[in-house]
């Protein structure tokens, strides 16, 4: 089934982090406003074409940095863009790094999480039971075609690490900092959940370009501030534009069909389909029907 320009569905999204408010090359076909039943999503989402694929982007802070990560209203963001028929994500993340050898202005694609939030709502099922596998949130096959296109761009790039998400929006105390280099994880951000779990349980290939832009706290002559973190994300983003634009035509038309992501809920739908409350179908059933109607 094709995915150009004459398929009405938008299998490709891009959620842009700080710094990261439009997309370019991006041939602007819409601005779609999309009421979900989670409320309003972060912004306007932008529908295009890019080298002859159909996209979606969507700044995931707002059009204006509005939303701090907190307040981003990843559920709704997540709900919008499964309607569009998006089945591949790509997010960019400003981080900060944990290891000597993760510069600032250096890339890293992730491939694990250590969730630290505590304020946000972090599952699209609160009505039913639903239990995803979440051993590698990010899509092992999408994180191979990140790393192919930063290296080719010439960027540093690292190809695995931990990011720790913490709640926010202050930064690191010296403590946590140092005790999040104890657990041998590589990055600190505060973005990639709920929104990982959320793709998930959407059943949405995910991964994320994250941009090193500190040393976070625990380096003696480094103090993390917005100021400075500024400065990095302008270098980064000019350099993500660039990445972004090898990526896109890279993504597979399609996703094959033993991807984990696609098959989520397949046996993580715990409660029956009668036992479901007609409203929560009706909410939910961009997700569940596929299964509850067997």
């Amino acid at each position: 089934m094709s995915t150009g320009t004459n398929d009405p569905r938008v299998p490709i999204a891009i959620i842009g982090g700080s710094g990261l408010y439009e997309l370019d090359g991006l041939k602007v076909i819409e601005e779609r406003t999309i009421e979900t039943p989670f409320g309003m999503p972060s912004a306007p989402i932008l529908i295009g074409e890019l080298d002859g694929r159909r996209v979606a982007f969507l700044p995931r802070h707002g059009k204006n940095h509005e939303y701090n990560p907190s307040t981003v209203p990843y559920r709704a963001n997540i709900w919008a863009l499964k309607s569009l028929g998006v089945f591949w994500v790509v997010t960019v993340s400003a981080v900060g790094s944990l290891k000597e050898e993760i510069v600032p202005g250096h890339v890293v694609i992730p491939d694990n999480i250590i969730d630290k939030t505590y304020r946000r709502a972090n599952t699209l099922f609160d009505e039913l039971a639903v239990h995803v596998n979440l051993t590698y949130p990010f899509d092992p096959m999408l994180r191979e075609v990140l790393i192919e296109c930063v290296k080719a761009e010439g960027v540093p790039c690292h190809t695995e690490g931990t990011y720790v998400c913490m709640e926010g929006p202050a930064f690191s105390t010296r403590a946590e900092s140092e005790l999040h280099r104890s657990w041998g994880a590589s990055l600190i951000g505060m973005t990639a959940m709920p929104e990982a779990r959320l793709a998930r349980e959407a059943e949405l290939c995910y991964a994320t370009i994250a941009l090193s832009t500190d040393y976070d706290c625990w380096k003696d002559d480094d103090e993390v501030d917005v100021t400075n973190v500024m400065a990095i994300i302008k270098q980064n983003v000019a350099n993500v534009r660039r990445i972004l634009q090898r990526v896109i035509p890279a993504i597979p038309l399609e996703r094959e069909e033993e991807c984990e992501a696609g098959r989520a809920l397949q046996f993580g739908i715990m409660t029956p389909a009668h036992a479901i409350p007609e409203e929560a179908r009706k909410k939910l059933g961009i997700f569940l029907d596929k299964y509850l109607d067997q």
